[in-house]
């Protein structure tokens, strides 16, 4: 199929270190072209791609301080994609609902992933006016809020399998990796390692946003011999931090969307311990790739028996449900049945 990828401009794809959806953007693109398909991908001009490059501008925003309007580029890759948009079998954007007024007036064949969260107020009104739109959840609790949109599947997201390294044998200490933020608790992992002695590592950017927060709660608690603070990493450093830990702590207090870190950890064969939340139910299995837990006292005992898991049947988990092969495979059969444009079918004829 001849697909495009339209990614958010934020980040490079893939991102130098820290970045959810450009990640995932990334880890899809180059899976789609090992599989034989067209990709071209509308990203900035630093990123890096087996696909064809369409670069929307040199350098992505976050890590370009002459930026003073990341989302208004977003708008010029609109344009950019909707001149080329004839080339395409179908246009897949991860720029949430920027796209959609001109989604609703062509022809084209289009698919939105929603990758954030949903319970914002003012997103009612958006989806009912573009409810005819096919969307993606990357988890089934991330719809609750928008139940009623045109929903074309839930594809989990999915990482190369050599992307980690399985560890079997780990070191003792915790590990967080991701952003603090209010949301992601990061007062609760240290306390956590406060609470069972047991050293914890936080790898995690600080978005200028939480920059307060950062500031006035947390810095000082990580003034504690048990606690070490990383900062942001990138992906050799992250395989070696959670590969390394007895377990990898997502403590969150929000309707998770998905949690890329999650599938990070057991992608090392490093199982989880999180607060049931969002999406967490769906992408843990506990007992197998970790623990879910609905307060610290439940916390504190699942890091005393985290030993009981098997690290290697978390591993095998991980590449049973949360590959890119599979993720690809669930996004093609979305692709195929929104634009009745079957990859099996095409092959059939070609070899008649």
């Amino acid at each position: 199929m001849k697909i495009a990828q339209v990614s958010p401009l934020y980040e490079s794809v893939p991102p130098a270190q820290y970045g959810g959806t450009e990640r995932v953007v990334h880890y899809l693109t180059e899976q789609l072209v090992a599989d034989g398909h067209q990709v071209t991908l509308f990203a900035s001009a630093d990123s890096k791609t087996s696909a064809r490059l369409i670069p929307v501008i040199k350098k992505a925003s976050r890590t370009n301080p002459d930026t003073v309007d990341g989302l208004g580029n977003h708008f010029t890759e609109i344009e950019m994609v909707e001149k080329m948009a004839h080339e395409f079998d179908i246009i897949h954007s991860h720029i949430d609902y920027l796209y959609y007024p001109v989604m609703k007036r062509t022809q084209h064949k289009y698919l939105t992933t929603l990758h954030g969260r949903l319970d914002i107020p003012e997103l009612q009104g958006i989806y009912k006016e573009f409810k005819n739109i096919p969307v993606v959840s990357i988890s089934n609790d991330q719809r609750k809020p928008l139940l009623f949109s045109n929903w074309a599947g839930t594809v989990y997201h999915g990482l190369p399998s050599d992307l980690y390294h399985f560890n079997e044998i780990p070191q003792p200490y915790l590990a967080f990796v991701g952003r603090i933020s209010p949301e992601k608790r990061v007062d609760r992992v240290i306390d956590l390692a406060r609470r069972t002695g047991i050293p914890v590592k936080i790898a995690a950017k600080v978005d200028k946003a939480d920059e307060e927060y950062f500031e006035n709660e947390i810095r000082r608690k990580l003034d504690d011999p048990l606690v070490e603070f990383l900062g942001e990493i990138d992906d050799a450093e992250k395989d070696v931090i959670l590969g390394n830990s007895l377990a990898s702590l997502y403590l969150i207090d929000w309707p998770e969307p998905f949690g890329l870190a999650m599938i990070e950890s057991m992608a090392c064969g490093t199982p989880v311990i999180a607060f049931n939340c969002g999406s967490v139910p769906e992408v843990i299995d506990e007992g197998i790739t970790g623990f879910i837990v609905n307060d610290m006292e439940e916390a504190v005992k699942a890091v005393k028996k985290i030993s009981s898991i098997d690290r290697s049947g978390c591993y095998k988990k991980f590449i049973e449900r949360f590959s890119a092969e599979r993720m690809v495979r669930d996004y093609i059969a979305i692709y195929e049945k929104l634009t009745g444009n079957s990859l099996r079918k095409k092959i059939v004829e070609q070899t008649n």
